[in-house]
């Protein structure tokens, strides 16, 4: 049972062959604007194998000394062909906590000093963040690196992709890579939801109830609607990053101008480069419209992000810990909701409550704010930037017969350790720590 909210579905779908026909000449989707701008094709449809400039390529502290290797193998004399535009970014297990990672690192250190490559070390924080803060990645722009979630740069209307280190490998050498134009499907959000304690993270789950993983497997969504419009970049962020959960390529967010003023707060662009939006007579292999009013607070239940139930069903659980922060929900906005959520409570008795902002400007953003110290306080562990639980290398791992609750993106058997996790958003995971179970106020 997932409430009133009411589903209008308008289903689009032809064959290739009659798709294409149709398709000559007429308008584009955002991503095809990406790599008809990023490619040397004057035409291009869904299902076609292009190649791809990439504008931006990195590789992380996982997967990172494998793509040198590559390169060493392959490309040795020349490995690198474009340094301003490749990076190295440690999140995964930063600091390193055991001999292999520490060698791993500094292999990888080793590398970027040799050949002038900049590195972002285990004091920055998640990578892909990382790149937006710094004004790697901006709208309209491609990046690929070794990141599972890496498509979350689709929250900044730029077209980002996770690979494998041989692909990456090929990226720096080459500065391209091959793709296959994929199909963009059109999702229009109606209303506002009146629950109060709704948030993005229930806006992506309540997605996923909706399509499941497999539902959109290998396409792109482009969102519109006046409530995707009203999202800042922490918002976008939550909802693009669980686009791998969806089984998607990616979740394009058309950026508006409250958007790029947020992108030129941070810092400039290093380069320039004008966002992209879809033409009016776009073509879409699928177009659906979901009106949210009546959306309420959501949870995914181990062992799956798509096991999605509301939250009213849970109420009363007892767990063992909380985490809050990954990709998905670590920005500054998300922990000032957690701990807002908390009130003026200490973390309940027998309960711990974890705390990893994505990226060193979010923690000098929640230390001024006086967030983190009212974590602190409140008997919160508040650790330095990094991907944290996720990655099984830093806090926020779980016991045999543990229960969490988590503002990450997947819940899978031993994805977060060895107990049993429930996905919610940093408001839910605020309740739960003061409380020590799943609740709501009535």
């Amino acid at each position: 049972m997932l409430g009133k909210t009411e589903i209008k579905v308008n289903s689009r779908k032809s064959g290739k062959t009659q798709l294409k026909f149709r398709r000559e000449n007429m308008g584009k989707t955002i991503v095809e604007k990406i790599f008809l701008n990023h490619s040397n094709m004057k035409e291009l449809h869904p299902g076609e194998v292009i190649w791809l400039d990439i504008d931006v390529r990195s590789a992380r502290d996982f997967g990172g000394p494998n793509v040198i290797k590559n390169l060493q193998r392959y490309f040795p004399e020349d490995p690198v062909i474009d340094k301003s535009r490749t990076v190295f970014t440690f999140d995964t297990v930063a600091p390193a906590n055991n001999i292999p990672y520490a060698i791993n690192q500094q292999f990888v250190r080793d590398f970027a000093r040799r050949h002038k490559i900049p590195l972002y070390d285990v004091n920055r924080g998640i990578g892909t963040h990382t790149l937006i803060e710094d004004g790697w990645v901006r709208p309209g722009m491609t990046a690929v690196g070794t990141d599972s979630h890496y498509n979350i740069l689709g929250a900044i209307g730029a077209f980002g992709q996770g690979m494998g280190d041989r692909d990456i490998a090929f990226a720096f050498a080459t500065g391209k890579v091959w793709f296959e134009v994929p199909e963009t499907v059109r999702i229009n959000i109606d209303g506002f939801p009146k629950n109060e304690f709704v948030t993005p993270k229930d806006f992506v789950l309540f997605l996923l109830s909706k399509f499941g993983s497999h539902g959109l497997l290998g396409k792109v969504v482009e969102l519109y609607g006046d409530y995707i419009e009203s999202l800042n970049l922490a918002g976008r962020i939550t909802v693009a990053s669980m686009g791998t959960e969806l089984g998607l390529i990616s979740i394009i967010i058309p950026p508006n101008e409250n958007l790029l003023s947020e992108l030129e707060e941070l810092s400039p662009p290093k380069w320039q480069n004008e966002p992209l939006y879809s033409d009016i007579d776009a073509k879409y292999s699928e177009e659906y419209t979901f009106d949210i009013t009546e959306l309420e607070p959501m949870l995914a239940a181990p062992f799956s992000p798509d096991n999605v139930h509301p939250v009213r069903e849970f109420i009363g659980t007892p767990i063992d810990s909380v985490f809050v922060g990954s990709c998905t929900n670590g920005r500054g906005e998300d922990i000032d909701a957690a701990a807002n959520a908390m009130g003026n409570s200490k973390v309940a008795e027998n309960t711990i409550m974890r705390v990893v902002p994505t990226t060193r400007v979010v923690t000098e953003q929640i230390m001024k704010s006086g967030t983190w110290f009212k974590l602190f306080s409140a008997g919160a562990v508040v650790s330095h930037p990094a991907c944290g639980g996720c990655a099984q290398g830093q806090i926020g791992m779980t016991g045999e017969g543990e229960v969490q609750v988590s503002t990450g993106n997947r819940n899978f058997k031993g994805k977060q350790g060895a107990g049993e996790t429930y996905l919610v958003s940093p408001v839910v995971a605020g309740f739960a720590a003061a409380k020590g179970k799943i609740w709501l106020p009535e």
